[in-house]
């Protein structure tokens, strides 16, 4: 997305000095790839959005404009999707806790359920109690190695996932027997998501493979969907300078294997998918205006109104893509440089070693692929939380307002 100084002008002064800047038309683009990438080679499917990975109440209402569901992990995202409008029905409630209340609100609801630990059944069979003639509909989080043999692949180098219900140790097993002894109960899904470092095609084959030999193998006749989560890459920015799969590296790979093993079921069941990241990340910038540019012994620093937390929360040292807008053309000296932010921290750096020409004062810097997980983790520290811009055509208007000392220290919470 280019913007002139004008442009960078007239937003700063509507929005302020640093705002996030969504790109509506990127974020529908992003659905339709995915969408198009998997339906085209399997048809019965269903794209759940990440909650998590940035709740943005505009840009949930946008996913599902689009027809995706919502994909929630706790009842604060589940009041989220009921709020803004959307069917229970089309909510995916999966994560480690949860309560009785929030059981029986989605069972209520007929929202798609996924269990993640044995202490859910219980509260199942109290529901089922509660309601004896209701029929019940989950499905159930496996636990299996998707190593096929090799080093574990698991984000951080964990030999194991914590998430899901064990099949190795018995504990699948165990949840199944009780769960079919319940005769309004039926299991109607096998959820399979694992958090990868390398996010490759092989781990989702593998994923989908194991779902759908445990579904034949236990619940042949009742099986609706094989969800296998989210965690695909999107298309990342040539200065990433990394080779990553495709959407349809993924799809080919997945559909091949449900086209494979369900080939003789005249209804074949759903395949869902949960991307977050993949639809989000590249949807975002952040933008920042610089306030100084000044040396200490031999290197330049380019303070800016903004902070790592506001594009980095993980603080990851890969410096992002950015654009520099600058106020006046004439040009400038070449040097490496730092980018900082306003905090107090001495590891407030949003780009490090930066060669070019050197930004000064009134100039603006445009922070890209920023849309997975800032607005989630951005936490309440030393300035208020930027105001979120959306952009659709030629039309900007706020999607989420500029805090105040009213919204920052909400006084419904905080006593004074």
């Amino acid at each position: 997305m280019f913007l002139s100084c004008q442009q960078m002008n007239d937003l700063e002064q509507e929005f302020g000095s640093s705002f996030y800047l969504l790109d509506v038309h990127k974020l529908r683009n992003n659905f339709n790839k995915i969408e198009n990438a998997f339906r085209n080679r399997y048809q019965q499917l269903i794209i759940g959005y990440s909650y998590k990975t940035n709740y943005l109440p505009y840009l949930c209402k946008e996913m599902a404009k689009l027809g995706a569901y919502a994909e929630v992990v706790s009842r604060l995202e589940y009041d989220l999707a009921l709020k803004i409008g959307m069917n229970p029905s089309k909510i995916i409630f999966n994560g480690p806790l949860k309560t009785y209340d929030d059981i029986e609100t989605a069972l209520n609801g007929e929202s798609i359920l996924n269990i993640d630990s044995l202490y859910e059944i219980d509260y199942i069979k109290k529901y089922c109690l509660k309601y004896p003639y209701k029929n019940v509909k989950v499905g159930i989080r496996v636990n299996f190695d998707i190593s096929n043999g090799e080093k574990s692949d698991l984000q951080e180098g964990y030999e194991i996932s914590r998430f899901g219900i064990c099949i190795s140790n018995g504990d699948f097993d165990y949840a199944v027997k009780t769960l079919k002894e319940m005769e309004t109960i039926k299991i109607v899904g096998l959820h399979g998501h694992f958090s990868t470092r390398n996010r490759k095609v092989e781990t989702y084959q593998n994923i989908t493979f194991g779902l759908c030999e445990l579904a034949k193998q236990y619940i042949e006749d009742s099986v609706e969907y094989i969800d296998i989560g989210g965690g695909f890459y999107g298309e990342l920015p040539s200065s990433f300078q990394l080779q990553t799969p495709s959407f349809d590296d993924y799809a080919e790979a997945v559909c091949h294997v449900m086209n494979t093993q369900f080939e003789n079921k005249s209804s074949k069941p759903y395949l869902i998918i949960e991307p977050g990241i993949s639809m989000v990340a590249n949807a975002f910038h952040f933008i920042s205006k610089v306030i100084d540019a000044k040396r200490i012994q031999e290197q330049y620093f380019v303070l800016v109104d903004g902070s790592v937390h506001n594009i980095k929360p993980t603080m990851h040292k890969r410096n992002l893509p950015m654009q520099i807008v600058k106020q006046n053309m004439e040009a400038t000296q070449t040097v490496a440089y730092n980018i900082v932010g306003y905090t107090c921290m001495e590891k407030d750096y949003l780009a490090s070693n930066v060669e070019g020409e050197l930004p000064v004062k009134g100039d603006y810097i445009i922070f890209e692929n920023v849309g997975a997980y800032t607005i989630v983790f951005n936490p309440p520290f030393i300035k208020e939380r930027p105001s979120i811009v959306a952009a659709d055509e030629n039309s900007f208007f706020i999607v989420r307002k500029k805090e105040s000392l009213k919204e920052f220290f909400n006084e419904d919470l905080y006593v004074f």
